[in-house]
């Protein structure tokens, strides 16, 4: 499926000019859905065949699933057809592009992307450098009409934020992936994900963060298991299809979550609202976010309603309950 890159690229224009995200309701046509955008089956490292893992998602609750094998496209048609005569589910076809760097003093970089709606299996690219590597396998990602997100990028602490800047034409990446092994929290001197995110976002670079399973592991569970159900993300469109959950995830029409639920996100150039669906005995902690990184507010109310000066450059939200699990906001920009 080939993009309508110029669409994509004129939504885009439209929202930073005119600084308005519409809130939807369900009388508005559109509605949201939940989905995973990265998981594995036996067709690379997972445990199990691409039915069974989609069949976990559904009865789960999910409306969607990406199948995302290293350097393989599982062909979905099969899947879509049994899902479709039981109940409305869509499995969409993907591919993690699986590729690396290493340097010449034994450094190594884990360069993975995830392609989702290619036209045909994307080989590695190469390259001199992660950036080079990164941009060439974007480069032929793009031209297989795929959206492209970059994979955790703390994993082998492949990325710096300098590195993900200079690479150009994805505007997705993975700030939550719940893989045991792929440091969203940073340490040791590097950044954690979501400071890398401030750090794009700040250099003015249009980037909006995706939360995933990264799911490998679904016949055995435990902290040390990458298990499905632990990150995705709620996609608002008009309809359960291909190209309207591309699209919305292309235009940043989404928010990611590892279990908050949210109603309502509305952005009228003024003030940037989010309102929660609130669970019995639950608190909600809102943090506004700024260039920089900065905290710009906390709130506890529902909604929480932050109202914007004009010097934040963007502001996006992160919304955490008192169990500990989050959702992300997508930036808005103030300008």
């Amino acid at each position: 499926m080939k993009r309508l890159l110029l669409a994509a690229a004129l939504s885009y224009c439209t929202l930073s000019a005119s600084g308005m995200l519409r809130a939807y309701g369900e009388e508005s046509g559109l509605r949201w859905y939940k989905g995973n955008t990265h998981t594995h089956t036996v067709n690379s490292d997972g445990d199990s065949s691409p039915d069974v893992v989609a069949r976990w998602y559904k009865e789960h609750g999910y409306n969607f699933l990406v199948v995302t094998d290293h350097n393989f496209v599982t062909d979905v048609q099969g899947l879509n057809a049994v899902f479709a005569a039981e109940d409305r589910f869509l499995v969409l076809s993907g591919e993690e592009v699986t590729d690396s760097y290493e340097g010449p003093e034994g450094g190594y970089a884990a360069i993975h992307l995830n392609a989702i709606e290619p036209d045909h299996v994307i080989p590695p690219a190469g390259g001199a450098s992660v950036v080079e590597t990164t941009q060439a396998d974007v480069d032929a990602m793009n031209a297989a009409g795929a959206l492209v997100h970059l994979n955790h990028p703390n994993f082998h602490w492949s990325y710096s934020a300098g590195q993900m800047a200079a690479v150009k034409n994805y505007h997705l990446f993975e700030v939550a992936n719940f893989h045991p092994a792929v440091n969203n929290a940073g340490g040791g001197g590097y950044p954690c994900t979501e400071a890398l995110w401030d750090s794009l976002l700040t250099r003015g670079i249009r980037m909006y963060g995706v939360a995933s399973d990264d799911a490998h592991h679904f016949k055995e569970s435990g902290p040390e298991y990458a298990n499905p159900g632990r990150g995705w993300v709620m996609v608002r469109c008009a309809a359960l299809t291909a190209e309207e959950i591309v699209s919305a995830l292309d235009r940043g029409d989404f928010y990611s979550s590892s279990g908050v639920v949210l109603e309502e996100i509305r952005f009228d150039g003024k003030s940037l609202t989010v309102r929660m669906k609130e669970e019995r005995n639950l608190k909600y902690t809102v943090s506004f976010i700024g260039k920089g990184g900065k905290t710009l507010a906390v709130a506890y109310d529902n909604p929480a309603v932050y109202v914007v000066k004009g010097d934040e450059g963007y502001v996006r939200a992160r919304v955490v309950d008192s169990n500990g699990r989050t959702a992300w906001v997508q930036p808005v920009w103030t300008k």
